[in-house]
């Protein structure tokens, strides 16, 4: 017997219980931005804008290191809860544990690469003698934790596909506060500066890694269970094709992120960069709405697909598109309506480094009108197990598009033209988005 008040894969979803099943992972995504959020808030208040600037230059560096549990948790569970779509949930259990093991493996052997280079990365970002030590002392204490922060990313989509969004919420949550409570603690109360923000960040993604180890490992009453696998590379294969998409969309991301960093350093100096940095902080909560309400929904599209249920993949795409739509309208509103007191909240401090950032967090904004549709087609096609469709358009609208206007746009417009780059590419990405979702709509049957 189902429990009424339980959301199971198999359910018919109407839009406000598919906003349900999602929200859990709406707030996990968000808390997970605020780790970082609340290391920038600390870091640009108590240190300076030197050391705000110096570990922003090196987060998408540590992002480009990490994406490897994105690639695993959003590949691997798209081909889980196809497997329990198909009713072979001991199957589905052999591949969740095959999964998780590897990106263990795989993040031990990420992060001794990541330790070796850092300091020539670092250099090669462009930080002069002033950001380097501070940069250095931030990447040092979190490049060994980079194992844990990949299985975080790995269980935040497990959650989802084991029918445990809210306890996958609990933790992230509580992981969350941990950071907060510790970022205090370690850079107010004990003065410890940019190394306190690592150490507070290294511990709470421990809690969000090792706490999931542990219930995976003891539960049965779970959809999927961590127990006895064998070595498949088919299934590795496949799950890292399914999840190229979201390895290519972290990637590209970081990519284009250096790339502003770049051309901020040129055009506006140290103040660039942090300005980019403060806007980015704010875009990691609003663009997490979006890939929460994708890595939520992403289960359901993969089990009605397995079970070959066409009517409801169609039903499943219209509410998406048009929910996404509604809350890119709210996030754009929102985004507008407080500009003044969230950039007052990163830079208040320096009246020229605010201007340029409130400018700047204000042009960018009108991307959340677009942004969510391109993000929401990418999971829709890698939860559809068609990880060369979503690879593309993740890789067209982050390397190819954001890129390219990066780095041509201020030829012509200057600083705005910076500030431009992201709406003009989401504009391009939803061409791409729009035109995969008609030329597939028959094969698939939405």
């Amino acid at each position: 017997m189902k429990r009424r008040d339980t959301i199971h894969l198999s359910d018919h979803f109407t839009a406000g219980r598919l906003w349900r099943y999602a929200f859990p992972s709406v707030i996990m995504m968000i808390f997970t931005s605020i780790y970082m959020v609340v290391d920038g808030l600390f870091i640009s208040n108590i240190v300076g804008k030197t050391a705000f600037a110096a570990v922003n230059l090196l987060i998408p560096a540590l992002e480009i290191f990490g994406a490897a549990g994105y690639v695993f948790g959003t590949g691997g569970s798209a081909l889980v809860a196809k497997e329990l779509g198909e009713g072979r949930r001991q199957e589905a259990s052999r591949t969740f544990s095959l999964l998780v093991y590897t990106t263990i493996a795989v993040g031990i052997v990420i992060a001794g690469i990541a330790s070796a280079v850092l300091r020539p990365l670092t250099l090669w970002l462009g930080a002069d003698a002033g950001m380097l030590k501070a940069a250095l002392i931030y990447g040092r204490i979190l490049v060994p934790a980079l194992p844990l922060i990949m299985l975080q990313y790995l269980f935040q989509v497990f959650f989802v596909t084991a029918e445990r969004p809210k306890l996958g919420l609990a933790i992230t949550v509580i992981a969350g506060l941990a950071n907060m409570v510790l970022d205090a603690l370690f850079m107010a109360g004990f003065h410890w500066g940019v190394r306190g923000a690592a150490a507070a960040t290294a511990i709470s993604q421990g809690i969000g890694g090792l706490v999931p180890l542990g219930y995976f490992a003891r539960t049965r009453t779970a959809a999927i269970h961590l127990g006895r696998t064998q070595l498949n590379w088919r299934k590795i294969a496949k799950a890292v094709s399914n999840g190229l998409s979201e390895f290519m969309g972290t990637v590209s991301l970081s990519i284009v992120s250096i790339c502003y960093n770049f051309q901020l350093l040129r055009f506006a100096g140290e103040n660039g960069v942090a300005a980019y940095g403060a806007i980015m902080y704010v875009s990691f909560i609003f663009l997490s709405v979006f890939f929460g309400y994708g890595t939520g929904t992403a289960p359901v599209t993969s089990y009605h697909y397995g079970a070959g249920h066409k009517a409801e993949l169609h039903s499943l795409l219209k509410k998406s598109l048009t929910t996404i739509g509604g809350v890119g309208l709210i996030l754009f509103g929102t985004a507008e309506l407080f500009s003044g007191p969230l950039t007052q909240l990163f830079v208040g401090y320096d009246p020229k480094l605010f201007a340029m950032t409130l400018q700047g967090f204000r042009i960018y904004s009108l991307a959340y009108l677009i942004s969510g549709l391109n993000l929401y087609a990418s999971s829709f096609f890698t939860a559809l197990n068609n990880g060369f469709v979503s690879a593309a358009i993740a890789f067209l609208r982050t390397l190819v598009f954001e890129t390219g206007c990066v780095w041509l746009l201020p030829v012509f417009f200057g600083l705005k033209g910076i500030w431009f780059s992201i709406l003009v590419a989401e504009i391009l990405a939803l061409l791409v988005s729009v035109g995969f979702l008609a030329k597939n709509r028959k094969r698939y049957g939405y």
